[in-house]
């Protein structure tokens, strides 16, 4: 795996394939995925975190699913743009997981990604229960979508 800026990642993600979005949090990974024109972020299931080895084959296993080719995953940056425990942790999973998939990573900054997807699902009036299982992959589906808006720029 390696984990390329964005430039590389649109040269490298082939126009047509799946791209998944990471929310990667203490408890649980929200996953989100684009359709194959790489358009538009759908919401799929959280999962819970177990520990390292456990999370990394669920994870695995939900990617080849969907046949994803690539992955954006959510770096959360400090409001200052410094890198704090969270974005550390997150650097350190992927650093973790590298060896065991081989697609390439785009970190995304996601800062307040979990809030614009609270707001979504508030005006959506989904109800408080659904919306605590639901958040972590709405804040997915938001990383992703931002990423795949920028690619749609770039190319």
């Amino acid at each position: 795996m390696s984990v390329l800026d964005i430039d590389q990642f649109a040269a490298a993600v082939p126009e047509g394939s799946v791209i998944a979005g990471l929310d990667l949090g203490t408890k649980t990974i929200g996953l989100a995925v684009s359709d194959l024109g790489q358009r538009f972020a759908t919401p799929r299931s959280v999962i819970r975190r177990v520990k390292f080895t456990i999370d990394a084959g669920v994870l695995r296993k939900a990617l080849d699913a969907d046949r994803v080719a690539a992955i954006v995953i959510g770096l959360p940056l400090n409001m200052d743009g410094s890198s704090g425990p969270r974005a550390q942790a997150t650097r350190a999973f992927i650093r973790n997981y590298g060896p065991l998939d081989q697609r390439p990573v785009l970190f995304w900054d996601e800062r307040l990604s979990t809030v614009a997807a609270e707001r979504g699902l508030l005006e959506a009036d989904v109800s408080r229960k659904k919306r605590a299982e639901r958040i972590d992959s709405a804040a997915a589906a938001f990383i992703l979508q931002g990423a795949l808006d920028r690619l749609a720029l770039l190319r």
